[in-house]
């Protein structure tokens, strides 16, 4: 707690506090209900490029007060009968300046009442100083809205990381990194949802509180529906939910989901997440992986104007990261065997017979004894694969048990046709040529299910309401899931995702504020 603290002391919070009150004793206004500005601050800048400000001297003599702005001070430099100030908004800042000469004795007196966070609007005609900064010359002024609380560190910023993640408000106020990286997460989630429009998909919204723990092996948020008097879970994805929007005539469905999963804290996983997924009938895998490098590819070009980027990896070390040309496309299992030597279609839905060759290889993996060969499958492979994965590429042809909604594939029945994108380490995409035969379907639930029954606590659960809308029939699918905030935190180099999210769950505080 030592930034906010350090940003509220008492006796500070007090003369605000004392200011305020001698504000409303003297029947001012000081929470305004409405002020109507005429440009925003980056406006102001593309105004005075086509309107030259006119000299200080002809502007005091024949004052038009022209531009109105608004926003929160965020800087005060009062030099006797003259005082520069900063006023910053969502668009960025500009200094003001109050002359007592100009602006009335009277309210240039009000102005000691007046502190660092406060709001104001700003009426007056811009003019260019000595040091060439581009300067609104303030003729009238009111007090927006009266801030009790100080900034923090004089507007110097917060320097705990747990401080910056609970109060966010706070971190977007006092650093410009952060605003701008919660605007490319808005930009990302823009550009994509344009790609898929015009790729004539159709957004669509699907159930949080579900009865079934589907869509995804993970460990659910469980509640209960007072009125149903029914347990309910909180989706871990919405995936059988839009395959069903599929099998009611639609052809391209998508949903920026939130998701949850009752999971163990750490940098790379969030319980609250935001997940993007699409479905698009008559597509296999391949056809899925063509159109997610072109999309990706189209969309980093628009918001970064570039496909060869640098990225931090793991480790902290700097990777230079080319998304341009072909990406490479590798077999799981083959994968696997070329870094362990350990052949894991040899112990096809053998869990036990793959445990014990992976302990005879003296692999560590934290909870091996409890999963089914599919969990595990996927343990090992990223404990001895994915940590080598730097540049784009698709991680193809998964086993059946670690996707149990995907299609098996025609040539070799113990693989699904699948695939994960890869950057700089980070699984990006989970994707596949979805499983439309409903008695497949039916025996890989129950295979999970009793996985479950077992002990694997993020194996899925039997879900009949899908399997019945399975029956009455799926075309040929294929879709995905991407994390937006993964995605955020591997493309802004970013080593927790609670740094993509504006108000990431945090354990509350005893005594928060005073």
């Amino acid at each position: 707690m030592s930034d906010t603290q350090a940003v509220n002391p008492i006796n500070e919070i007090a003369e605000r506090r004392r200011k305020l009150q001698e504000l409303k004793d003297a029947g001012l206004q000081t929470y305004a209900e409405r002020y109507e500005r005429t440009h925003t601050a980056s406006q102001v800048h593309d105004f005075a490029k086509s309107n030259p400000p006119r000299e200080l001297e002809a502007i005091t003599a024949d004052p038009k007060a022209t531009i109105k702005i608004c926003g929160r001070l965020i800087l005060m430099r009062p030099h006797g009968k003259l005082t520069f100030a900063k006023l910053k908004d969502h668009t960025g800042s500009l200094q003001i300046c109050f002359m007592q000469d100009f602006l009335g004795v009277d309210q240039y007196k009000l102005l000691k009442k007046i502190d660092i966070a406060d709001f104001l609007g700003a009426q007056g005609e811009l003019f260019v100083t000595k040091h060439g900064e581009l300067t609104l010359l303030v003729k009238e002024y009111q007090l927006l809205s009266k801030t009790l609380r100080p900034l923090p560190e004089k507007f110097h910023g917060l320097s705990d990381t747990e401080t910056k993640y609970r109060y966010r408000y706070l971190d977007l106020i006092s650093d410009d990194e952060t605003w701008l990286r919660f605007q490319f997460r808005t930009n990302l989630i823009k550009e994509i949802r344009r790609y898929l429009d015009e790729n004539q998909f159709n957004e669509v919204e699907t159930p949080i509180l579900t009865n079934v723990a589907s869509g995804a092996a993970a460990q659910p948020f469980e509640t209960h529906h007072n009125a149903l008097d029914i347990p309910m879970y909180l989706r871990i994805a919405p995936e059988t939910y839009l395959k069903r929007c599929i099998v009611g005539g639609y052809d391209r469905v998508y949903e920026f989901a939130k998701c949850f999963r009752n999971e163990g804290i750490d940098p790379s996983h969030l319980q609250e997440f935001t997940m993007l997924e699409y479905y698009a009938a008559y597509w296999n895998f391949e056809d899925n992986m063509d159109f997610t490098e072109k999309m990706i590819k189209a969309t980093l070009q628009k918001l970064l104007g570039k496909l060869q980027v640098e990225l931090v990896d793991r480790e902290g070390n700097k990777q230079s990261i080319d998304f341009s040309g072909d990406w490479p496309r590798i077999e799981f299992a083959e994968l696997i065997k070329k870094d362990c030597g350990l052949d894991i279609l040899a112990h096809a839905g053998d869990a036990k017979g793959l445990l014990s060759e992976i302990k005879a290889k003296t692999i560590a993996i934290e909870k091996a004894d409890t999963m089914g060969y599919g969990n595990l499958c996927d343990a090992l492979y990223k404990k001895v694969s994915r940590p080598h994965l730097i540049q784009p590429c698709f991680v193809i042809k998964h086993p059946v048990d670690t996707k149990p909604l995907a299609r098996r594939n025609d040539q070799d029945p113990r693989l699904a046709d699948t695939f994960q994108l890869l950057i700089n380490t980070w699984e990006v995409i989970n994707a596949y040529s979805e499983l439309v035969d409903p008695v497949d379907q039916r025996g890989r639930l129950e295979s999970q299910a009793a996985a479950k029954d077992a002990g694997d606590e993020e194996a899925m659960p039997m879900d009949e309401d899908y399997l019945l809308a399975m029956e009455h029939g799926m075309p040929p699918i294929s879709g995905w899931g991407m994390g937006i905030d993964r995605f955020t935190a591997l493309l802004t180099n970013q080593d927790n995702l609670k740094s993509t999210v504006l108000f990431p769950i945090m354990r509350p505080l005893q005594n928060d504020q005073n």
